[in-house]
């Protein structure tokens, strides 16, 4: 138990220390760590606890470093899978605080971030990409897609809405395909 704590652990703390930009910048590395590397969750799970991470409170990494974690040894698992994503950020920024007053106003600070913003760009439009090829997967799925990028894109309207709306619209249509199917059935 303590060598899989370890590897949970020894593994976040690797995807917390090279990923800059956010949750969203995460996916590819979580996806080739956890889902092709490790094995420990299908990409279909990752995307699932990925999903749900973006709508429960709190980072996405840590959410899904949680789910993860706890998936693969219970609390333990989720602790140690925490506990390491986490690692790299506050080890960081401790040494930023303590050796840096003002961090922002150093030129060369600013050029390195500048490239590290378009490396997160081309990860987030990798991201989206491959996470779009596996949840589209009929044409209701292009439907809420494309419907849910409107809403957000040109409508402005809150991305929590919009997946409340599409839980709400996926319920309706399981339920009326239910139905078709057990009318069909009994016919």
């Amino acid at each position: 138990m303590l060598k899989l704590l370890l590897d949970l652990y020894f593994t976040f703390f690797k995807i917390g220390a090279v990923t800059f930009g956010g949750g969203y910048a995460m996916l590819p590395i979580l996806e080739r760590e956890l889902a092709q590397k490790k094995k420990w969750v299908s990409g279909d799970d990752l995307l699932d606890y990925y999903a749900v991470s973006q709508v429960t409170p709190g980072v996405i990494a840590v959410n899904v470093a949680t789910f993860v974690g706890t998936k693969k040894a219970g609390v333990l698992g989720g602790v140690a899978a925490t506990a390491g994503v986490v690692s790299p950020s506050v080890i960081i920024i401790t040494v930023i605080a303590l050796f840096i007053s003002s961090f922002e106003d150093i030129v060369w600070v600013q050029k390195a971030l500048a490239g590290v913003n378009v490396a997160v760009t081309a990860l987030l439009s990798y991201a989206v990409f491959n996470f779009a090829k596996k949840s589209v997967k009929n044409w209701w799925g292009a439907l809420f897609y494309i419907c849910s990028f409107c809403a957000v894109f040109f409508l402005k309207l809150p991305s929590v809405l919009v997946v409340l709306a599409a839980i709400v619209l996926g319920l309706v249509i399981h339920f009326v395909s239910l139905a078709v199917s057990s009318a069909r059935r009994g016919n």
